[in-house]
């Protein structure tokens, strides 16, 4: 074969594996290069003895989960409480956090819903301002139809070029975000391809997902990551569970990709421990926030929390088994 003849086979070759590496899973990438894959944590919403949020805490919470290993940290959302922070506070929260996080090498996914378009677009804009790396959307409340729900995300999606997590769950209550639209929604929008499923049923609806490779480009879960192992399984891009327990999903991520299954599994069977005792002494994670320092609270605005003794020492008897594991005490 003529020199000229095998270096535009060699050429050609190199772009089809370069094409077919951008539809693997977690190969799509937001403009700063970061990768959106691994361990995106939902930031927990700190305040002060006066019910006012706290935003020293908010950024100290920053640097707390780059410690931690995190690969995303996300804010504001349902485990943020967003629903209970007013319009300046999440635009003050949004600027703090974009400062915070100059230099990290985690992905900085702000939260723009709002219950409409007119609104969402308002957070929107001021996130655009901060660039950050990528941007997340809990669907609209005041939706009446699958209509609504994918002209709400694609009012989004025409607003910025950044990748957009379509979150499933939170909004209009009996609205189902069929897979089908989603699928469409990222046909048509491709920086709409990223997902985070939570509407039961879960893991059939991942599936599904991530069988319409490349127009969507990420499934991730939420649920706090009681499905991690199942799903790194299946092939599944990501998780965004809370932040108490940061480094210790991050243990299991790497473990897992690292090929030592064994291990992923003995510490994801300890940090199931804390996830059921947050069933049974509700408040845990605020306890357990302020327990390793990040937070100086347990306050939270959905409701007041009581901690006995009794409550406390089942906290820390569970505490105890993953402490062994943690980036930070």
């Amino acid at each position: 074969m003529a020199p000229d003849a095998l270096a535009r086979l060699t050429r050609r070759r190199m772009l089809a594996r370069l094409g077919a590496a951008l539809c693997l899973p977690g190969a799509a990438r937001p403009s700063s290069g970061k990768p959106l894959r691994g361990i995106f944590v939902i930031m927990a919403t700190p305040y002060n003895a006066a019910r006012e949020v706290d935003f020293d805490d908010l950024a100290g919470e920053v640097a707390f989960l780059e410690e931690c290993g995190v690969h995303g940290i996300v804010w504001p959302q349902l485990a943020s409480e967003y629903a209970r922070l007013s319009k300046e506070e999440r635009f003050g929260g949004m600027e703090v956090l974009a400062k915070a996080h100059q230099g990290m090498r985690s992905a900085l996914v702000l939260g723009v819903q709002g219950p409409g378009v007119t609104q969402a677009l308002e957070y929107v804009e001021r996130a655009e301002s901060l660039q950050p790396d990528a941007l997340i959307a809990i669907p609209p409340t005041e939706a009446k139809t699958i209509g609504d729900f994918e002209d709400y995300y694609r009012a989004i999606a025409r607003a910025t070029k950044r990748p957009v997590f379509i979150q499933t769950t939170g909004g209009a209550k009996e609205l189902v975000p069929e897979v089908e639209a989603l699928v469409r929604l990222a046909r048509e929008f491709p920086n709409l391809g990223h997902i985070k499923e939570e509407y039961e049923p879960v893991v059939p609806r991942m599936i599904e997902l991530a069988r319409r490779r490349p127009d969507v480009k990420a499934v991730f879960s939420g649920g706090g990551g009681r499905g991690m192992i199942y799903e790194m399984r299946l092939g599944i891009d990501g998780t965004m569970p809370g932040a108490p327990y940061a480094d210790l999903y991050v243990r299991v991520w790497d473990a897992w990709r690292g090929g030592n299954h064994e291990q992923a599994r003995e510490i994801f069977s300890k940090l199931l421990l804390m996830l059921n005792c947050e069933q049974q002494v509700p408040g845990t994670r605020l306890h357990i926030m302020r327990k390793r320092g990040v937070f100086k609270t347990r306050i939270s605005r959905q409701r007041d929390f009581v901690f006995t003794p009794e409550a406390e020492a089942e906290i820390d008897f569970h505490w105890a088994a993953v402490k062994p594991y943690l980036a930070r005490s």
